[in-house]
């Protein structure tokens, strides 16, 4: 066992979209675990959208990432020492490990993989993103067979489960994806009904002429992912009783890209007008639901039922340029750090 490891920490608040030198690469000693504890070599880390919110110091739903503290994160790794029970030395376990190498976490605040899967599933697929798309959809989308749903960012995590979801329930599936390739995996790979580049379009009037001729019926579910110029494109083809669960919006992550026409009043009216349900959600809320999840969308992966994909970037010292082309709609499926 090395004594040293590695990690990622905040060298400064990004001033917009993050850069390199918003992130240091430093070294120091592995911790050593105290009684409960766990110390765990990581193999896999996860990069998600939500981070770009950690990296400021703003009142949020959870803590800002301290400057100088490592940037934060779920992983999965194997036991390399336990004075916590139930945990032994090689164990597959997943936990918020950070942007790190090795990680001393509380064994309470770990879980135990499946050795049947791939680990990285828990980063994925079955992690985070996936129960943030089965619980949405479900809670707060409340589908029903026969109705339209589009999703933003339909061939990530999140909004590949949402679809392949809506779509065993009967309901037609419309995917907003950027580029040409993106949108052959949406229906090719994850079975969506019909796939926009958004790219294609110059402005929102363009990408909703395309998004009304795929929902000739109006849309009665949006998942909103990145908000900008889907959002604005969307909003007017919503039927009475729509419903947007309210998981992201990437496009505003950086505080730009806020068009004049994307003023609030207008919309205000079309929620009243329209009755519709606009329900914003953040998945740390519904961790109790993890094991029905689990329960059911397990068996489905392992079968083959539900289709996913991973992008692997190689090396810690990579994560801040994957997270940085990840925000920037450069990766294709779950961002993954392999180390």
């Amino acid at each position: 066992m090395s004594d040293t490891m590695s990690r990622i920490t905040l060298a400064r608040r990004p001033k917009g979209a993050p850069v390199p030198e918003d992130f240091k690469l430093e070294t120091g000693a592995v911790p050593t675990p105290v009684s409960g504890e766990v110390v765990i070599e990581v193999t896999h880390l996860s990069l998600d959208p939500y981070m770009r919110g950690r990296m400021d110091d703003v009142k949020s739903y959870a803590p800002s990432v301290d400057l100088g503290g490592t940037m934060t994160g779920q992983g999965v790794g194997r036991v390399l020492q336990s004075k916590a029970e139930g945990f032994g030395t090689g164990d597959m376990v997943t936990g918020m490990t950070g942007w790190a190498s090795h990680a001393c976490l509380p064994g309470s605040e770990l879980r135990k993989l499946d050795p049947a899967l791939p680990p990285s599933t828990a980063l994925g697929v079955l992690g985070m993103p996936g129960l943030t798309g089965w619980v949405g959809l479900n809670e707060f989308g409340k589908p029903k067979a026969g109705e339209t749903l589009v999703v933003g960012a339909a061939t990530g995590p999140v909004g590949s489960m949402v679809g392949q979801l809506a779509k065993h329930m009967g309901l037609r599936t419309i995917a907003i994806a950027g580029g040409a390739e993106k949108c052959r995996l949406a229906t090719e790979t994850f079975g969506f009904d019909a796939a926009i580049d958004h790219r294609a379009h110059d402005d929102a009037a363009s990408l909703r002429k395309a998004i009304a001729e795929a929902a000739p019926d109006g849309v009665d579910i949006y998942w909103e992912n990145v908000a900008g110029q889907v959002l604005e494109a969307v909003m007017p083809l919503m039927n009475v009783h729509g419903r947007i669960p309210v998981c992201g919006m990437i496009a505003w992550y950086g505080g730009s890209n806020i068009a004049p026409e994307n003023q609030l009043p207008a919309m205000w009216r079309s929620i009243l007008v329209k009755r519709l349900q606009v329900s914003g959600f953040i998945i740390f809320d519904h961790w109790d639901q993890y094991p029905a999840f689990l329960k059911d969308v397990g068996p489905k992966v392992a079968a083959g039922e539900l289709a996913y994909l991973e992008d692997v970037a190689e090396g810690l010292e990579n994560a801040p340029n994957a997270f940085i082309a990840m925000l920037k709609g450069g990766n294709t499926g779950k961002q993954i750090v392999k180390l």
